[in-house]
């Protein structure tokens, strides 16, 4: 099943004559970007926006795992936060991201000839609020993990067969997603919170998150690990860590980690918005 999803991939970037993968660096565009080099060689072209939301590390990774893969690879500047729509974090925040992302994209395509920009989007994406895919929609963006059916863990089982050394690699999504809908968006606070949980991975935890409401940090760790963490950490060097970052108060879910988390306090038709008829391709 795995290889015929992973064919089906293959076919997709075959019909391409060029493509542009928007390119993360998270597992998800990194399959993307792998099979797309596969299938075109140069004609292939990853992407990465460079923006205060990105942590210069995840940067460092995304050059390297590219290099590893052969795949060409560019920079660019996003400016989302010069936008008050997306600072203001509402709801739709994520739209305005990837508005910003894809029409940053779109032009620097049509300008080198690339007649396709495709994302990392996979089947488990569409079940989640995520207003950011309909933006990309909108400017004519593909999913090819989407169009498929490939699941994230489908999406880690190939990354693995085709022996990409980063396949358990976290998920890390946009630091401005570490914010609950309301809360002004900066600079400052992006720098905050990634800084925060860049302390954490340093201490050897990965699936993590640093929610940051005010000048509370809440630590968000899988819930199997919580007492191994209570029990092996230096807590007081690490509350001292963090207030030396801007944080009054520091605090660890106790429910643990769950994706998507934030949108819980939305309602249930806001949640449900992203309909597969919508998004996928016809």
């Amino acid at each position: 099943m795995l290889e015929q999803k992973l064919e089906a991939l293959k076919g997709i970037f075959a019909q391409m004559d060029r493509a542009i993968i928007a390119y993360s660096g998270g597992i998800d565009s990194t399959l993307v970007a792998k099979v797309a080099y596969d299938v075109l060689g140069d004609r292939a072209l990853a992407v990465t926006a460079e923006s205060p939301s990105l942590l210069p590390e995840d940067l460092e990774d995304a050059k390297i795992q590219a290099l590893q893969i052969g795949i060409r690879h560019q920079v660019i500047e996003t400016h989302e936060m010069e936008n008050p729509n997306y600072t203001a974090n509402p709801v739709n925040r994520c739209y305005f991201c990837k508005s910003e992302l894809h029409d940053t994209l779109k032009p620097l395509a049509l300008s080198l000839g690339y007649p396709y920009v495709v994302d990392g989007v996979n089947a488990d994406d569409l079940k989640d609020y995520r207003p950011g895919i309909q933006a990309a929609k909108e400017r004519g963006a593909r999913s090819p993990l989407a169009e498929v059916g490939i699941t994230k863990m489908e999406v880690r089982e190939i990354s693995k067969f085709l022996g990409l050394p980063w396949w358990d690699k976290p998920a890390q999504p946009c630091l401005s997603s570490r914010f609950p809908y309301g809360e002004e968006i900066t600079i400052a606070k992006l720098q905050r919170v990634g800084r925060a949980e860049l302390y954490l991975r340093k201490l050897g935890w990965q699936n993590l998150r640093v929610r940051s409401t005010g000048d509370t940090a809440k630590i968000e760790l899988a819930s199997e690990q919580i007492k191994e963490f209570v029990l092996t950490t230096d807590l007081p060097q690490l509350v001292t860590a963090f207030q030396e970052l801007g944080f009054i108060y520091v605090t660890l879910d106790l429910e643990g980690y769950r994706s998507g988390k934030l949108n819980q306090v939305l309602d249930p038709e806001i949640r449900n918005n992203n309909t597969p008829s919508q998004l996928m391709m016809s």
